[in-house]
């Protein structure tokens, strides 16, 4: 399992882009009103970005390990890891979860999560591999103390009361991947309104959808264009450097 974790660590961005575009293919419906599927499913993707903000907003990661290899300099147990080990790996399942009930594809919600399911596990059993190498006795504590995806809320007002939540770091780790899981589920549905005989340019529910696509591609834009002129720079970061769990490569949400 830590051998492929691994190879699918090093490969994922190669790999994870395949299994999406099980998204284009027709399949049979989830849901009888692909709508309400679009709602639900934004909703569900929702609660997934939100636990990804408030893990990012809350205690600076090292991402992307290091020559695509698991990496880390110190075990990083504040913010959110000291609820959750996998916090990140969690939202990302979560906002997959999402795009694909609102993709109203049962093909994708089947395999698709299946293989994501089985990769994160994967992932993060490597990754917990090289940090119990790394930090021995530290880290074993760590997940005696810490459930490894099921959070325990318990605490988290103090938590979140005794941090200062950082939007600069936020808005630039974010923006790309949000940007992705939310024109993803635009598109879909468009693709599902097409499927149903409803895509018409001069309905206000297609005009909409394609006012959202214009919206999102700007304030896209406007965030790649505030963090290459530095204007996202990081504030002081905080005293740990890398998320213990690498932390990790688990950037792109979808």
């Amino acid at each position: 399992m830590v051998r492929i974790g691994n190879f699918l660590f090093r490969y994922r961005n190669g790999l994870f882009p395949l299994v999406y575009l099980l998204l284009a293919f027709k399949s049979a419906p989830v849901m009888e009103n692909y709508r309400l599927a679009a709602a639900t499913g934004f909703a569900v993707a929702l609660l997934g970005q939100l636990l990804r903000a408030l893990t990012i907003g809350l205690e600076y990661i090292i991402r992307g390990g290091r020559n695509r290899q698991a990496y880390a300099e110190n075990l990083v147990q504040g913010g959110l890891f000291a609820h959750c080990r996998n916090p990140l790996y969690l939202g990302n399942f979560i906002i997959l979860t999402g795009v694909g009930i609102a993709s109203n594809s049962l093909l994708f919600l089947t395999v698709g999560l299946s293989f994501f399911l089985f990769a994160y596990a994967a992932i993060i059993a490597a990754e917990e591999n090289y940090l119990r190498n790394k930090f021995g006795q530290q880290f074993d504590d760590y997940c005696a103390r810490v459930n490894r995806l099921l959070p325990n809320f318990a605490g988290i007002g103090q938590t979140l009361a005794s941090m200062e939540f950082n939007w600069r770091r936020l808005i630039s780790s974010e923006y790309g991947s949000t940007y992705i899981w939310v024109g993803a589920i635009i598109l879909v549905t468009l693709k599902n309104a097409s499927l149903n005989g409803e895509y018409e340019l001069t309905s206000p529910f297609i005009c909409s959808l394609w006012l959202l696509v214009g919206a999102l591609s700007l304030a896209y834009a406007t965030a790649r264009y505030l963090k290459k002129s530095g204007r996202l720079e990081d504030l002081p970061r905080a005293s740990s450097e890398a998320n213990g769990n690498s932390r990790k490569s688990e950037e792109n949400a979808a």
